[in-house]
C-alpha cells in the first residue's frame, strides 16, 4: 500500500517575467503555484505516494484556481478550507550566471495568514497518514498559522505520525510580534526528524555557532530536544547562478554520513531545490532500510530540481534512481 504524506502550509502564485528577462524588461508574467510544504506533497505524489496538502485559500477564482493546481498534481483538496479574498503571490527574476535572482513577496493579509487552529480538525486531515511534514515559513506567517501548525504536530504525534520539520530560518519574515527563537522551539520539541543547517541551529536554538561542523551543531540540537532521531541538511556550492554542487548530510545520533557532491552544470529554475530534497529525504527514509540510500535518493531529487522549471519537482521514481545509479547523460528515453 501506498505511503501517505500530509502537508500544511501557505500556496501563492509565482509570477516571473518569461526567460531570464528582468523586471524592467517585462511585458508579461508567467504563472505558476506554489509554496514549500505543498511543493514537498507534490513531488512525493510525482514518486508514486499518496499526498494531501492542508491549507487555506480565498473564496475567489484564484482560490479555485490554486486549488485546481494541486488536484491537477494528484494532491487530495478535500480538506482545504475557503475564506478571504487575498491570495498570497511573489514575484520571481530568474538569475544567470552572475547575475543573481530576485524575489519579491505580496503576501501580506492572505486567506492563509488568517488561519485559525479551531478551524481544522487535524485528526480527519491526519487519518490514515505516515508522515506529516511542516516548514519554518508557516510559522512566520502570522500567529493562527503557528499555533495552527503546532496543533498539527500535536496530533500526529498522538496519532503515531511521524513528523519532519524544514527549519531553516527566515529572519526577515516574523512581523507579527513573535520571534522565531520564541515559536520554533515549541514546534521543534514535538519532531523525529529536522532538516536544517548549523547557522539555521545557532539562529534560532543560540546551539553551535555558524559555519560550525554540521554534526557538532546536529548532535547539541538532538541533546536539547530529544525526540529528534535525524538531523539533515544539504550543502551548497555555487559556482555561479547557473552552475550549483550539491551534497546531502546526516546525523543519526552516532553516525555522521555524507553523499558525494552532486554537479548541475546549468541550472532551469533554483526554487523549490530545498523542497525537493525534503521530499526525497520523506520518500528515501520511508522506503530505504540504508541511511545513506535514502539521502543519496534525496540529493539527487535535489538535483533534478534545478532542471524542471516553475516551484514543483516534476520528477519520475525513474529519473531519481537513474541519477542515483550514475547515468548522469540526460540521454533521450524512448
Amino acid at each position: 500500500m501506498a505511503k501517505k504524506l500530509v502537508t500544511f502550509g501557505e500556496v501563492m502564485m509565482r509570477l516571473s517575467p518569461p526567460g531570464h528577462l528582468k523586471f524592467s524588461q517585462a511585458n508579461s508574467f508567467d504563472i505558476v503555484y506554489g509554496g514549500g510544504e505543498a511543493n514537498v506533497a507534490i513531488s512525493c505524489a510525482y514518486l508514486g505516494m499518496k499526498a494531501a496538502h492542508m491549507t487555506r485559500f480565498p473564496d475567489t477564482a484564484l482560490g479555485k484556481a490554486a486549488t485546481q493546481f494541486l488536484r491537477k498534481n494528484w494532491l487530495s483538496s478535500d480538506q482545504i478550507i475557503y475564506g478571504d479574498n487575498k491570495l498570497g503571490m511573489y514575484f520571481l527574476e530568474k538569475g544567470a550566471v552572475h547575475r543573481p535572482s530576485v524575489v519579491v513577496y505580496e503576501r501580506e493579509n492572505s486567506a492563509f495568514s488568517k488561519i485559525q487552529p479551531d478551524m481544522i480538525n487535524w485528526e480527519e486531515v491526519l487519518e490514515g497518514a505516515d508522515w506529516f511534514h511542516w516548514t519554518g515559513i508557516t510559522p512566520a506567517i502570522s500567529e493562527g498559522a503557528a499555533m495552527s501548525c503546532l496543533e498539527a504536530i500535536k496530533t500526529a504525534n498522538k496519532m503515531g505520525i511521524t513528523v519532519s520539520g524544514d527549519i531553516n530560518s527566515r529572519k526577515n519574515m516574523w512581523k507579527y510580534g513573535k520571534t522565531m527563537q520564541e515559536i520554533i522551539p515549541q514546534l521543534v520539541e514535538h519532531c523525529n526528524i529536522v532538516i536544517t543547517s548549523p547557522r539555521g541551529i545557532y539562529e534560532m536554538f543560540g546551539l553551535g555557532r555558524i559555519g560550525g561542523k554540521f554534526k557538532d551543531s546536529a548532535a547539541q540540537l538532538m541533546k536539547a530536544y530529544p525526540k529528534i532521531k535525524k538531523v539533515v541538511g544539504k550543502k551548497r556550492k555555487s559556482i555561479s547562478a547557473s552552475e550549483q554542487a550539491i551534497q546531502g548530510r546526516f546525523w543519526t545520533g552516532k553516525e555522521f554520513i555524507k553523499t558525494e557532491m552532486l554537479n548541475i552544470s546549468h541550472v532551469i529554475d533554483r526554487v523549490g531545490t530545498g523542497d525537493a530534497f525534503a521530499a526525497g529525504l520523506i520518500y528515501g527514509l520511508l522506503h530505504y532500510e540504508d541511511e545513506l540510500e535514502a539521502l543519496n535518493f534525496a540529493t539527487a531529487a535535489c538535483a533534478l530540481k534545478h532542471t524542471v522549471m516553475g516551484d514543483v519537482n516534476m520528477v519520475s521514481l525513474e529519473n531519481i534512481k537513474s541519477l542515483m545509479g550514475g547515468n548522469t547523460s540526460g540521454a533521450l528515453k524512448r
